[in-house]
């Protein structure tokens, strides 16, 4: 299995398909698994690189106190590795939180960026949301931590009309588990997130996609992203929640595969 050095330790990640380099990167449940839906399609496309975040997965379990700098550390180190000079970046939610970092600080290494269900600064709905997972996890424990994920990710329609997949995903993290420290310190890092005075300073042809639905990032946060970020295209999906890739892929895949292939022909005409 492929495996990237970091610092004081390694990372998972797998490649697909061939052609312009497409790092895509989970949030907080931190594994490459997230993206299954998606493989098809965009390896016709794409190199499509995949990871599972430090502390997740087959990656290195660090005893650490994460943070979204040291996330965005470790996503350049297996850029790096792979010698991938620039990429397209697609990010979930704490992904997204990523991508915002690199696009900041390492603008250089990125062709594009897409924000899907993230959020530039904790608010006050999405901090006592985080609080209070990380505060089930650590006070009833990973099993009721992992039962209630669902709700905060998947529309209840779909829970409701999909109980066997919701079961399998249970499942999967159940067997996946990073434990109750790293977890809870990957939440703390979640809840301590905050770019948004420096999302002006952002290059990359960036769209914004969320669902309307969505309960955990709701809309106005990635109305929010798209107002900071300078020439940012904002795109809200009619449903699919804060998982609108799993739950609906179909229009989630058109608006992304539509954006990057303007971008990459934006990125082949400067270059």
């Amino acid at each position: 299995m492929p495996y990237a050095p970091i610092e004081e330790g390694t990372l998972y990640y797998e490649e697909y398909g061939s052609g312009p380099p497409l790092l895509l990167v989970s949030g907080l449940g931190g594994t490459s698994a997230y993206w299954r839906p998606q493989l098809e399609a965009y390896s016709k496309r794409y190199r499509v690189i995949l990871h599972d975040h430090r502390g997740c997965g087959r990656s290195t379990r660090s005893e650490i106190s994460y943070s979204v700098d040291q996330m965005s550390r470790d996503v350049l180190a297996l850029m790096d590795h792979l010698r991938l000079e620039r990429v397209h970046l697609l990010g979930h939610s704490t992904g997204g939180a990523i991508g915002q970092t690199i696009a900041v600080t390492a603008p250089e290494r990125l062709r594009s960026l897409v924000l899907y269900a993230s959020w530039g600064r904790t608010d006050e709905f999405f901090r006592r949301a985080m609080e209070s997972r990380k505060a089930l996890l650590e006070r009833s424990g990973p099993e009721a931590f992992i039962r209630a994920t669902p709700l905060f990710l998947f529309p209840p329609w779909w829970i409701h009309r999909f109980p066997e997949r919701v079961a399998a995903l249970d499942q999967v993290s159940r067997e996946g588990f990073s434990g109750v420290a790293i977890t809870a310190s990957r939440c703390q890092a979640i809840i301590d997130f905050d770019r948004l005075a420096e999302l002006g300073r952002i290059q990359a042809p960036t769209l914004v996609l969320c669902a309307q639905d969505d309960f955990l990032t709701p809309l106005y946060l990635s109305e929010e992203l798209a107002r900071h970020i300078p020439g940012a295209r904002l795109v809200a999906l009619a449903r699919g929640a804060h998982a609108a890739s799993q739950v609906e892929p179909e229009p989630f895949d058109q608006a992304v595969l539509g954006f990057l292939e303007e971008a990459e022909a934006r990125y082949q005409e400067t270059s």
